[in-house]
């Protein structure tokens, strides 16, 4: 080991400061300062010089605002709670969660309780006023009278015509209405016994109803077919604009009635046909798909008359059993009754949602029935133009209606597949006849006393019901196409059926 490694290194002796620091710190960073501002400066400048800093000048950070807007939010926020806590909230939960959905909030949350639901309520009062709640319902309750107004039944004025054809109406069904009345007394007065062998009677002749007559009527479908009130002539409407009148029990075509241009729905005959009338008065009526409706005699094969103002297809056209009035039912929504004594339309009555498909009148003339499109059959007092009885039940289109003789029943055929009887005097449907496998097209009560019903549909067949108990008793099958229309003669002795299949056929019983 050398002798320098053996010296003792140096110890480091400390030193001992008396008095402040303070002067010799502040000389020292003051020192610092300069000369790192000076470097700072140098390089700065050099950096400015070499095009690498950008100094712009006049641009500010404004502090103050972006507080001050903080400051605001806080103290808006401190103001909606005070308002929140004078709110005064129901406590009963329905009504919280009517204001909810009357201030289109959601009623509830996943997860809400009522007390927490009852908060969000004040919370949203403290942002949109306690008054909205009030000025809600009273919206509400303004839109929900201007609907209650809206589905109030309205009249108008009408014509001096109408009021007097009303009155004519008056006067001619009361005495009708009478005369039923004491029919049916009197026919309470049989006794059970003997009404019970009637209807035996008759149910045996039904049950032995057979195809009579099958006639080819036309080269398009047949759609309708009606029986002349003497029971003695058969009249049928094509598809083709044909109406042809044929002579019953042979089925010989008698005359051509040519006018239509398109699809005719329907050709009846006028109450008195045949019967009262003469030959040149008018007889029959007809309506077609073009809106077109047509008077005719037993003379001529041209239409004596047009009634005119149909802008849409027109269905059928139904006879008042006066004979003096004429009503047709329209696919414009509406159903119209004709004067033919003052030559006018008195009454264009509106009331169904969709087109109005058939119409039928009451045996004493005083009421009229009709039922179209929108599934809803409804009855017309014509006496007062007020709708007496709404009939609601039906699935689908109501496409034939018809009143029983006994004045107090009435058949509805539906698109359903289904024939409802109605109860006028409670205004219930009094039975459900699950008829047939398609739609119904036509149904018919027996004209004389209404003891049984007839009904035809588009599964080829038509069939025969007891009135009442609404059993099966016969059913017509032979038509290779859908049955368009079904009748029965006036006598009660024949049935005639038309079908798509272009024939119509008549049934007897043997």
């Amino acid at each position: 080991m050398s002798d320098e490694e053996d010296v003792a290194p140096a110890v480091k002796k400390s030193r001992v400061f008396y008095g402040s620091l303070e002067e010799k710190e502040r000389e020292r960073l003051s020192a610092n300062v300069a000369s790192s501002t000076a470097t700072g400066s140098d390089a700065v400048r050099a950096g400015i010089e070499a095009g690498n800093i950008n100094i712009s000048s006049g641009e500010t950070l404004e502090i103050e605002e972006r507080v001050s807007e903080r400051q605001q939010e806080a103290l808006a926020e401190f103001e909606r709670r005070r308002r929140a806590r004078q709110i005064t909230v129901s406590t009963d939960d329905a009504e919280v969660k009517a204001g909810l959905r009357a201030l289109g909030e959601p009623i509830t949350l996943f997860g809400e309780g009522p007390a927490d639901r009852r908060e969000r309520l004040r919370s949203v009062l403290s942002v949109v006023g306690p008054d909205a709640l009030k000025k809600s319902r009273k919206d509400e309750e303004r839109a929900k009278r201007s609907q209650d107004e809206c589905q109030q039944t309205w009249y108008h004025e009408g014509s001096p015509s109408l009021k007097d054809a009303r009155l004519w109406l008056a006067r001619y069904s009361l005495p009708r209405a009478m005369r039923r009345l004491e029919a049916a007394r009197a026919q309470k007065e049989v006794t059970e016994a003997t009404k019970t062998i009637r209807q035996q009677e008759l149910h045996k002749s039904l049950r032995n109803l057979n195809n009579f007559c099958s006639q080819i009527g036309d080269d398009r479908p047949i759609s309708f077919c009606h029986f002349s009130p003497d029971s003695k002539m058969l009249a049928t409407a094509s598809w083709s604009g044909l109406c042809k009148l044929w002579s019953v029990p042979d089925c010989n075509l008698i005359r051509t009635l040519r006018g239509h241009n398109t699809n005719v729905g329907a050709v009846v005959f006028r109450p008195q046909a045949g019967v009262s009338l003469s030959q040149s008065d008018v007889s029959l009526a007809s309506c077609a798909a073009d809106g077109t409706v047509k008077l005719w005699n037993l003379e001529s094969d041209e239409p004596v008359a047009d009634i005119e103002g149909h802008s849409e297809r027109v269905s059928r056209v139904s006879w008042h059993p006066s004979g003096r009035f004429l009503g047709t039912t329209c696919y414009d929504y509406s159903w119209r009754l004709w004067d033919l004594e003052v030559q006018e339309e008195i009454l264009h009555q509106e009331g169904h949602s969709k087109g109005v498909h058939d119409l039928t009148f009451h045996p004493d003339g005083s009421l009229a029935a009709t039922g179209g499109l929108d599934a809803f059959g409804r009855v017309w007092d014509l006496r007062t133009g007020r709708c007496v009885v709404f009939l609601e039940g039906h699935l689908k289109e109501i496409y034939s209606l018809h009143f029983s003789p006994n004045g107090y029943h009435l058949a509805t055929g539906s698109g359903d597949n289904t024939c409802k009887v109605w109860e006028l005097r409670n205004r219930k449907c009094l039975y459900t006849v699950p008829a047939h496998q398609n739609l119904l097209s036509a149904v018919r009560f027996q004209p004389t006393d209404g003891h049984f019903l007839l009904t035809g549909a588009y599964d080829n067949t038509a069939k025969v019901w007891s009135h009442p108990g609404w059993m099966p008793l016969k059913t017509l099958a032979g038509h290779e196409g859908k049955v368009m229309g079904v009748d029965m003669s006036p006598d009660g002795k024949l049935i005639a059926t038309c079908s798509y299949d272009r024939t119509f056929k008549l049934w007897l019983s043997e």
